[in-house]
């Protein structure tokens, strides 16, 4: 739903007419000024200097209306555009516009020397008002170092940092998955990775468990962190801190992120819930994993147009919404329409993934 905007008063539009009617006024009566000699009535009591600037007035009352009525919508439109546009680089907008206005007027000013003050100060005007928008653009687009003039940030809030830029904290799901090797090794996640000391009391109180699949899990878990620690571009710290105050292994890698302004890296979706609303800056591998699934999988039934035959005796091939290609089997006689299949694999190739697939009446499928 778009954004209200509140009503602009006529009186401000009136008031630009205003300007604009005088401007025209006195171009009016400068032009009469140039061709009358003698000041004497041409029109019952009107000289051409009064006819000038009544012309003049009549022209501006026409123009200022339509001018005025395009400024305020452009004000409004402006207004919808910064509603979203942060403070400081509002500021840093303003300061390169006051810098503008500055140069322009040093500029300019001899201008106003003329003897033609209606003609001189809007076009003193107009340049004060190019340069103070030039100025504004100049200094909203290098926002960072116009405020790094006025001091640190000059009391403005910090910028959101993303969660990838940020210091990990990994859980113990994370570390018995295994996974994440392989997404450190893709260049998905780079950088400081913490290991709290909980977390590797709870791996190694798995890897010393009498049951084998909790023993396994452990020794998987920490094989994973000595990998990590080896491989280039990920920077893995043991940080040897507790919170003894705390009892679970959650809540304190959640205390701990608090603490330590870090994200939290894990693939429990409990426990990325309940720090999430504790304010902590949660990546959820699984829901990484979830956002790369295929779009479909083996025994799904899918709707879809088949438009040419395969290489295969009785193939017809079709494509997802996604660009996926189906090739079903028994299913040349329906090339040309839509046809339900059932998928039997999925196949990932170097050129993207390809479905298999049988018609859902195929009884052998």
């Amino acid at each position: 739903m778009a954004p209200r905007l509140s009503r602009v008063p006529n009186a401000v539009v009136e008031l630009l007419r205003l300007c604009v009617v005088v401007f025209f006024a006195g171009v009016g009566y400068y032009l009469a000024d140039a061709v009358d000699e003698g000041g004497e009535p041409v029109l019952g009591a009107f000289s051409v200097l009064g006819l000038g600037v009544i012309l003049g007035s009549a022209l501006g009352y026409v123009l200022g209306g339509l001018i005025g009525r395009g400024t305020v919508t452009a004000v409004r439109a402006a207004e919808v555009g910064l509603r979203d546009t942060p403070a400081e680089h509002i500021v840093a907008g303003v300061v390169g516009a006051v810098i503008g206005v500055l140069v322009a007027a040093g500029v300019t000013w001899p201008v106003l020397l003329l003897n033609k003050p209606v003609l001189t100060f809007p076009l003193f005007a107009f340049v004060v008002v190019t340069f103070g928008l030039l100025g504004y653009r100049l200094g909203a687009s290098k926002r960072d170092s116009v405020l790094d003039m006025f001091g640190a940030r000059v009391g403005m809030s910090e910028r959101r940092v993303a969660s990838a830029a940020m210091p990990r904290v990994l859980d113990t799901s994370v570390a018995i998955d295994g996974r994440i090797v392989d997404v450190t090794r893709a260049g998905f996640v780079h950088g400081r990775m913490l290991v709290p000391t909980p977390v590797l009391a709870e791996l190694q109180g798995l890897a010393d468990a009498a049951d084998d699949t909790r023993r396994a899990k452990g020794r998987r878990g920490l094989e994973v962190l000595d990998v990590l620690r080896r491989e280039p571009g990920v920077d893995v710290e043991v940080l040897d801190l507790d919170v003894p105050d705390v009892p679970e292994v959650d809540a304190k890698l959640v205390r701990i992120c608090l603490d330590r302004d870090a994200a939290l890296l894990t693939l429990d979706t409990n426990l990325a819930r309940a720090a999430s609303l504790a304010g902590v800056r949660v990546m959820n591998l699984h829901a990484l994993a979830l956002a790369l699934r295929p779009p479909v999988s083996a025994g799904d039934e899918v709707s879809v147009l088949l438009i040419k035959a395969g290489k295969e005796a009785g193939q017809a091939v079709g494509y997802l919404d996604d660009g996926t290609m189906v090739v079903a089997e028994h299913s040349r006689g329906s090339i040309g329409r839509d046809a339900a299949v059932r998928v039997t694999s999925v196949l990932t190739t170097a050129n993207g993934r390809m479905v298999f697939a049988r018609p859902t009446s195929d009884r052998s499928s």
